[in-house]
């Protein structure tokens, strides 16, 4: 495997991004993975070289780069009222789907000019958490290059904000993979029918599939909820919607 870190010139500076793709073979097509809310971590890359075995140039930005070097969080992130909790907030709550979709443009930019990566083909994205929402939006944003997007227990797909994803279903050409846990508080049980019924209306290619058993962040192998069947479950969807829709 080939990995490295890089800067990613972006309209609003250089977003930090891991890179990797097979040594051989070549090139492959692009795949942005975008991060939940704890950030970037040893368990992110660990996904994205996983899935760049298979065969996929994989880009992980550090969507907090806005925020300066220092968002990378410690073990505690995720308990309530801690001090890095609270750091990751201050930056998690300032995050907009505009900003990431330049963010995205400039991703797919970046991977048109490299050698390893198919140029001006279709891209695949997936986001989990946080970042569900910003896979959705980047396939109805881009429908000419986007060609397939997965959210993965993503936060508030229905709401009332001007950019719900709910909203943009459908008005791409993508076809997206929708996965939800059966208990997860960020995306409740009636947010969820609410959500399968906007989707089977839309005309949207794909599918919104509820995973019994688990909770939120279940993919995740350092993860308290950690569900090794359905784990590997997301990865046999996530695998088949790249190869059918970008080799």
């Amino acid at each position: 495997m080939i990995e490295k870190i890089l800067d990613i010139p972006t309209t609003d500076g250089a977003v930090e991004t891991f890179v990797c793709h097979p040594e051989r073979g070549g090139p492959y097509p692009p795949v942005l993975l975008l991060m939940d809310a704890p950030g970037i971590r040893e368990e992110l890359y660990d996904m994205a070289r996983r899935l760049a075995t298979v065969g996929y140039y994989v880009l992980l930005p550090n969507l907090y780069y806005r925020a300066g070097k220092d968002t990378k969080y410690g073990a505690d992130v995720l308990t309530h009222g801690s001090a890095e909790h609270q750091r990751m907030r201050a930056v998690r709550t300032k995050m907009t789907i505009p900003s990431v979709m330049d963010d995205v443009a400039a991703l797919i930019a970046f991977a048109d000019r490299q050698e390893g990566a198919k140029k001006g083909g279709p891209v695949g994205v997936h986001g989990y958490c946080m970042s569900g929402p910003y896979a959705l939006a980047a396939a109805a944003r881009y429908p000419d290059r986007i060609a397939a997007a997965a959210s993965f227990y993503g936060t508030w797909l229905v709401s009332d904000a001007v950019e719900s994803p709910h909203l943009t279903l459908g008005t791409g050409n993508a076809e997206l993979y929708i996965s939800c846990a059966e208990h997860d508080d960020l995306a409740p049980p009636d947010m969820v029918k609410e959500l399968k019924k906007l989707f089977d209306a839309s005309g949207a290619r794909g599918e919104l599939e509820v995973h019994p058993g688990v909770h939120h962040g279940f993919a995740f192998p350092q993860r308290w909820c950690y569900d090794k069947p359905a784990a590997e479950r997301h990865w046999e969807r996530l695998i088949a919607l790249y190869r059918r829709n970008l080799g």
